[in-house]
This record gives structure tokens, sequence and C-alpha cells, in this order.
């Protein structure tokens, strides 16, 4: 039988790896519209100021991808170099997919581990947009990093094996962990050190 590293050696040697960044093209707000984007009316961030990029990366089977994200264009090129950094270490994503594949649901792509950033929609249960509305937090690996609310309400609630962070487990994110110092670096604030409640597969600008 062929093993999994003989395989992802062999899609490596034909892989090319994608970091770009552009305008939201028609066919991405197609997608996006009446999803993760009102379909009309007035919304706090225009299209205009979101970037749609392509970031390639390596998943938990080490084998070379490459998927998609919406950020607001203020920190687009920090996330073209920290995923770029990521995939030069071979640092392992489940998935970077629009939550638009997971109909806007953000509790659906946090099942799923899914990595991504912008999301028109507001914190649950304070009513206020979140950072991912305007597109200025990203959420990577997040069924390995939960959120835990003040009252200890876990989310994804499937998650909560991974509550405990003295424990020691693959795709766990910590202060000393390479994806948390790289976006540290670029200015972003981490959620995993929040005083009361505790966001740790999140970082926002």
């Amino acid at each position: 039988m062929v093993g999994l590293a003989f395989i992802g050696a062999l899609l490596l040697s034909t892989f090319q790896p994608v970091f770009t960044a552009e305008k939201i093209p028609p066919r991405v707000e197609a997608r996006m519209r009446g999803s993760s984007y009102p379909e009309e009316g007035t919304a706090a961030v225009s299209l205009d100021e979101l970037r749609y990029l392509r970031l390639s990366y390596y998943d938990f089977n080490g084998v070379p991808q490459t998927g998609e994200m919406v950020c607001n264009a203020a920190i687009a090129q920090d996330l073209l170099e920290i995923f770029e950094a990521l995939f030069e270490a071979r640092y392992p994503i489940r998935s970077i997919r629009l939550v638009d594949d997971f109909g806007g649901s953000d509790d659906a792509s946090m099942l799923a581990d899914n990595t991504s950033c912008f999301n028109y929609r507001v914190v649950p249960g304070q009513g206020h947009l979140s950072r991912h509305a305007l597109g200025l937090a990203v959420d990577v690996n997040p069924f390995e990093n939960p959120y835990i609310d003040a009252r200890g309400v876990v989310r994804p609630p499937e998650a909560a094996e991974y509550v405990d962070r003295t424990r020691d487990f693959p795709h766990k994110i910590d202060r000393e962990d390479l994806c948390c110092r790289l976006f540290r670096s670029h200015g972003f604030i981490w959620g995993g050190g929040w005083a009361r409640s505790r966001d740790y597969q999140h970082f926002q600008k």
C-alpha cells in the first residue's frame, strides 16, 4: 500500500503554492450574497473594502491544498505573509473554505474545523457586530481550539474534550504555537489570552 507520506511528496513535486489577494470577483460575490454578506441594504463594510484570498496550506494528512478566504483589505497582506510562513513550515490546517460553503453558518464551519475569516454576523448572545463582520478576525482549526464563554459554554459544543488546555494534543494553539506567534508578530490579538471568555481559535485586529 502506498503511504500518505509518499503521496504527499508526489503531490508536492507538482504542486504550485498560491498566495494571492484581489477584489471580490463577481462569482465570489454571488456566493456571498444572502449568506456571509447581506442580500441587500447597507452593511458596515462594503465589498470594495474586502479582498478574496487564495491560500495554500498543508491539510491534516500532510497533503498540500489551496483554499479560499475573504478578509478586510487592511489585513490582506498580513494574512498572505502569515499563511505563506505556515505553508513553508508545513503547519497543519484542516481546511480553508469560505463560510458560504456552510450556508453562512459559523457553527457549521467550526464543527467542520474550517479556518475562515469574513462573516457578516453578530457576536452570539451580545447583539453587536463581530470583528468577523468587518473581515478583521480569523479562526484557525476551530474544533481543536474552541470558544469558551464566561459561563463555560463551549462552541462548538462537540469540541468539549479540547477545553482542558493543560493537555497536550495535536493541532492545539497556545501562546508558543507557531500560528499564534506569527499572528501576534503581525499585530493581531489572540482570543486565547482574554481574561474572561477564551477563544483559542481566534485572532483579530
